[in-house]
């Protein structure tokens, strides 16, 4: 009986195993735990209109280029301007270099979509939210009014603990008034 017993708990639990879903490829940049690597780019739709009128789609295309921190980041930011002020003892700056496209799915697509960097947010490795950071960033920002067919790259500054060698970045549509459907765009910031 012991070993009846035995046996059932093993092969429930390699029928558990066996049954687990695995992430698909294409989740990559779905979650904190699936963030996309630097150079890899992610596709979404987003959805634009007002209120009741009719809602346009559009694809939208986001790769991060470029990760620079620390001495580098820092020589750059104040090369952008003479007031930026140091990052604080213990932490230091993050500029993220990203493309981002945007194409109507359909006619007319005359939506325009606003790039702004505060649709950008950076997260330490454990998950917590790092604050926005405020100083003028090196050229380009990554802020533009972006009409079909057009993309754009730029930069986005953020303030990360020095101590944390796998930080995270999320995009989020929302900030910039569209409604985003697969969800927030996560890359590592590496």
């Amino acid at each position: 009986m012991k070993l009846g017993c035995f046996a059932c708990a093993f092969f429930g639990c390699l029928a558990f195993v066996v049954v687990m879903p695995t992430p698909a490829p294409g989740q990559t940049g779905s979650s904190p735990s699936l963030a996309a690597p630097s150079g890899a780019a992610l596709t979404d739709i987003v959805e634009c209109g007002e209120g009741y009128t009719s809602h346009e789609l559009y694809d939208m295309k986001i790769a991060l280029l470029e990760v620079v921190r620390g001495e580098e980041a820092w020589k750059r930011i104040r090369e952008a301007s003479a007031t930026n002020k140091p990052a604080p003892s213990g932490s230091e700056y993050l500029l993220a270099r990203i493309r981002f496209e945007y194409k109507a799915r359909e006619l007319p697509g005359l939506c325009v979509h606003p790039l702004l960097p505060e649709q950008f947010t950076a997260y330490s490795s454990s998950g917590e939210e790092y604050a926005p950071v405020s100083l003028i960033s090196p050229k380009p920002e990554l802020r533009k009014d972006l009409k079909s067919g057009e993309s754009f790259e730029g930069w986005v500054v953020f303030m990360v603990s020095q101590q944390d060698k796998a930080p995270l970045m999320s995009y989020a549509a929302g900030t910039g008034g569209a409604v985003q459907h697969g969800g927030n765009k996560w890359f590592a910031l590496r």
